[in-house]
């Protein structure tokens, strides 16, 4: 069985270090439960004959008083506790038999699967024949009884209700008489249309409100809303055969903004009742913004007075954009509305601080004194609170667009990260700029032109684009969302157009911006709906209101940050930006709108760098291993360069040997496939002065690499292969074996800025013995400019690998903790915020 919820496993030894030369110079399974074949057998059988039996009189009854009657059979069949239930053998498409839903329930600390399978009519007999073929014959080759598996799996059927097809929390189910949105997946082979229009007739016949031009597909389901409560729900089970799966709709934050401010504030008040604040938060997002109005219910308890700070003293520390406001309710509550509608305990465990970068008036700053605001403000929450770990969070961006060169304030960002003036590395999260209304008319196109905007460029900040789950429409009918679920916000802005091998890939990870709505005449509007909701800074008039673009993206993403800061304090900030990162997924959707079929995979994996970065950060990869997803951790540091003879040389090589489950790896199927995930993250030192920045290599102080030995090569053939790849930067070495096993490669995007990403997707006996890696410099700076005396200082580096299968039966992460003989977890006093 898998383990949820494991710690991350940090390395507790130092890599080998070795001077860096030319080559030149020389679980098992759940199982399935023994039974008596006999009765179990005649057991499971009369089961099916009894509930078939039901089913007909209940079709009798309805079509008596001329209610639709579904052709066919809804059963849930159950799983015996902490063993395996056989769903696949439960379907059979020939026959129209398919499978719906499966879940899992914990029962006295133990798994118990259900599975809901429609059965037609006409098929009555092709179950039981299943049975009797358990009961009568033998399988010639085990000798154990046919449809053994399925049917010594099943510990009990029953007529399919409505918390068989009910996938959310069971308290959502909307109550008799209390008509809501949701939403209704059905069954299709995506060949026609009969599911919706069959399902569309039956709502006309019985009177249920839908919306016939909002309609979702996947591979075989369709997804369509009703506004509906328990009993029609319970109506549509009893005539439809096509029900999958009931979901609510989710709420969109119209609902909360379009509430008077009474009702708000009722809200308000249940949400208070189940919050709890740590006084002591050792944990904060500082919020550089337009200040703060603090004095909202929601945000008092947690940003307190001594929390307000602001760039220059007469500006005062209040918020009379707003904007600032509605970015420390994201930082605060993470997802605020699902903070609102949960009836669960909400504990925030970290604080807010604001401070006010942008006047209350319109005379905004010149450009070239944001470097030094931003400098200064984080000076004045470090002084007030020097004891806290904090992540810097910070939506406001220059007017202009850049081509990714560095600027003075995107350079302040880097030096600050950096720690160059006090030794103090810094985690930063920065909003890659926003797309105008009017730019967005030409979508996705305008989002390839529109360049991120100044300061998002920084090599050391988490820079956030956005992306959108937010399609459902229900304040305008005359208009549908801009962007399909799943793609590029029509907001976020790109690196798409910086060139192919010069800056760092921007932005670094996207998050919820929330989309655009159209009319028929391509008319581009804001809706509630497609926004994220927040906290309002006009509190006599409203309590909520609605953030989106980047900066809604940009404080969700600092948010997810303090949480990783939460779990693992001690954890360096360069190490938390990788797992933020690392966690990243590129979402199907997103892939399949930029993907050109002209173009290579690399080539199409170069481009979504630079739109979305690595992805949609997963907060619980981000957060935890489990049994068959291990992520190791590797703080070290390094010197990469030295001086001999007057010259400024390469000096050291790091060779992480990790401690790998060679066994396990070893032990599977010769076709079983691992994920293997590498993530590199340092901070660099920006380059002195503007003339360095005209170059890649004279911007950053320094540059790591990682490669990863082959399975077919010894430690000294990789030492190697090392030292010719990275003796001198810009000398060709064929190196095309080692890096078409990468999904991105060093020549598609994974060099560049100074975070580095890459997945290889092998054999588990390919990646059994892959657990040696190196790390080694080169150029920059501090090598090409020795005048500056820079050239012994040594780097800080974050290393992260995960191994990952999805087949939950197999344990990679045990024998890993054993070889390392506990403890293996990063020290933790703190819990990370979280709904209890």
């Amino acid at each position: 069985m898998v383990k949820q919820e494991l710690p991350h496993i940090r390395v507790p030894f130092a890599p080998e270090e070795s001077a860096y030369t030319s080559p030149q110079r020389g679980g098992s399974p759940p199982g399935i439960p023994r039974r008596n074949r006999s009765e179990h057998g005649e057991f499971v059988k009369g089961k099916f004959q009894e509930l078939w039996k039901q089913a007909e009189q209940k079709r009798e009854e309805r079509s008596s008083v001329s209610l639709p009657a579904v052709e066919g059979i809804y059963l849930e069949f159950k799983g015996s506790k902490g063993y395996e239930l056989v769903t696949k053998s439960l379907e059979n498409i020939v026959f129209g038999i398919r499978l719906l839903n499966v879940k899992t329930e914990k029962c006295n600390d133990k798994d118990v699967t259900k599975a809901t399978v429609f059965v037609p009519r006409d098929k009555y007999a092709s179950f039981l024949r299943k049975v009797d073929k358990y009961l009568t014959e033998k399988d010639g080759r085990s000798g154990n009884p046919k449809n053994a598996p399925l049917i010594n799996s099943i510990e009990d059927i029953r007529i399919a209700i409505l918390d068989s097809f009910w996938s959310d929390a069971p308290e959502f189910i909307p109550a008799r008489g209390q008509r809501k949105w949701c939403e209704v997946w059905l069954r299709s082979d995506n060949q026609n249309n009969e599911p919706e229009t069959s399902f569309y007739n039956l709502c006309e016949q019985i009177g249920v409100e839908y919306r016939q031009g909002e309609l979702l597909k996947f591979p075989e389901r369709k997804v369509v809303l009703v506004k509906a409560d328990k009993q029609l729900l319970m109506n549509f089970i009893a005539a439809s055969p096509y029900i999958a799966e009931f979901r609510l709709a989710k709420e969109t934050a119209r609902f909360w903004v379009e509430l008077c401010n009474k009702e708000q504030s009722e809200w308000v008040r249940n949400l208070l009742n189940r919050l709890t604040v740590e006084q002591n938060a050792t944990s904060a997002v500082c919020v550089l913004d337009t200040g703060v109005n603090n004095g909202h219910d929601l945000l008092k308890p947690i940003i307190s007075n001594s929390n307000c700070h602001t760039v220059e003293q007469e500006w005062g520390t209040h918020d009379s954009y707003g904007h600032g406001t509605l970015m420390c309710g994201v930082t605060c509550y993470g997802d605020l509305q699902r903070c609102l509608e949960t009836k669960e305990a909400v504990h925030i465990l970290h604080t807010v601080e604001s401070v006010k970068l942008i006047p209350s008036d319109e005379n905004h700053n010149e450009p070239h004194l944001y470097g030094h605001l931003t400098q200064r403000g984080i000076s004045y929450v470090e002084i007030a609170a020097p004891e806290r770990g904090r992540t810097v969070c910070m939506a406001v961006t220059a007017d202009v667009c850049n081509d990714g060169k560095p600027s003075s304030w995107s350079a302040a960002i880097d030096a600050l990260t950096a720690g160059v003036d006090d030794g103090t590395s810094r985690l930063f999260v920065t909003a890659a700029g926003n797309i105008s209304n009017d730019e967005c008319a030409d979508y996705p196109t305008n989002n390839i032109t529109c360049a991120i905007k100044d300061p998002a460029q920084s090599w050391n900040a988490i820079t956030i684009g956005a992306y959108t789950e937010k399609d459902v429409i229900t304040q305008a009918a005359s208009y549908t969302a801009l962007a399909q679920k799943g793609e590029l916000s029509p907001y976020s802005r790109t690196s798409a157009i910086w060139g192919r091998n010069t800056w760092p890939v921007k932005p670094d990870i996207v998050l919820e911006g929330g989309n655009l709505a159209k009319d028929s005449t391509d008319f581009h509007c804001v809706l509630d709906d497609l926004s994220i909701l927040s906290t309002s800074s006009e509190i006599t008039k409203r309590q909520f209101d609605v953030i989106n673009a980047t900066s809604a993206a940009t404080a969700q993403a600092a948010w997810h940050a303090t949480q990783i800061r939460l779990r693992y304090p001690n954890l360096w900030p360069e190490t938390i930006r990788g797992l933020l990162i690392h966690s990243a997924e590129w979402p199907e959707a997103l892939v399949k709108q930029f993907y050109d079929d002209e173009k290579s995979q690399k080539e199409n994996y170069r481009q979504l760098l630079r739109i979305c970065g690595y992805g949609v950060p997963n907060l619980d990869k981000a957060l935890h291993s489990a049994s068959n997803n291990l992520t190791l951790i590797s703080e070290s540091s390094i010197q990469p360069f030295n001086k001999k003879d007057g010259r400024t040389i390469t000096k050291d090589m790091h060779l992480h040997e990790l401690p790998w489950p060679k066994d396990v790896l070893l032990s599977l199927p010769s076709d079983t496939t691992i994920k293997m995930k590498v993530t590199l993250s340092y901070y660099i030192e920006p380059g002195p002065g503007e003339v360095g920045w005209k170059n890649k290599y004279r911007y950053p102080s320094h540059i790591l690499r990682f490669d990863l030995i082959s399975p077919d090569e010894n430690k000294q053939e990789f030492i190697k292969r090392l030292s010719i790849a990275a003796r001198e930067e810009g000398e060709t070495v064929d190196s095309s074996a080692q890096s078409d096993r990468w999904k991105l490669g060093p020549l598609s995007g994974r060099n560049l800025g100074s975070i580095h990403n890459d997945t290889w997707v092998g054999t588990a006996a390919a990646i059994a013995d892959c657990n040696l890696i190196g790390i080694y410099p080169a150029t920059g700076w501090w090598k090409e400019r020795h005048h500056l005396g820079c050239w012994d200082k040594r780097a800080r580096y974050s290393l992260i690998v995960s191994l990952e299968t999805p087949k939950t039966e197999i344990d990679l992460y045990t024998p890993v903790e054993v070889a390392l003989k506990t403890p293996v977890e990063i020290k933790s006093n703190v819990k990370f915020n979280k709904i209890k």
